[in-house]
């Protein structure tokens, strides 16, 4: 048994969601980010492109009052393609300060990263003090 780590989760690790510009080399020129939250609708759709998934965070940051904070719990390869992740997400909203868990779906293709779908547990938020 090797410990060696699947090169799309080494890649994923690349992925910062706080400077998406040094991540121009990794990220697909058609890549889409499907974002799924009926409890933010605002926000929910599809973001095509870098430009666009800088927008959708600098939303979500904004609305957050700068907040918004991702702990990884878990990534798993799911054969050459796919890598879920799993993060314990972290935002004050509505002056409350709240966690839920989210699942990522990221898709990879030649080597980068082409499409993620961003799925949260809506329905199983925590309040944090």
């Amino acid at each position: 048994m090797t410990d060696a780590i699947h090169p799309n989760i080494a890649l994923l690790q690349k992925f910062d969601i706080r400077n998406l510009d040094a991540c121009a080399d990794i990220v697909a020129d058609n890549f889409v980010w499907h974002f799924f939250n009926p409890k933010l609708p605002v926000l929910q759709g599809d973001y095509n492109g870098l430009e666009e998934l800088k927008g959708f965070f600098a939303k979500l940051d904004e609305m957050t009052n700068h907040s918004f904070n991702v702990t990884p719990v878990e990534a798993r390869a799911v054969g050459d393609e796919l890598v879920v992740v799993q993060t314990c997400n972290r935002i004050a909203i509505g002056g409350s300060t709240i966690e839920f868990d989210v699942v990522v779906v990221w898709r990879f293709v030649d080597g980068k990263i082409a499409e993620a779908w961003d799925i949260p547990s809506v329905f199983q938020v925590r309040n944090v003090e």
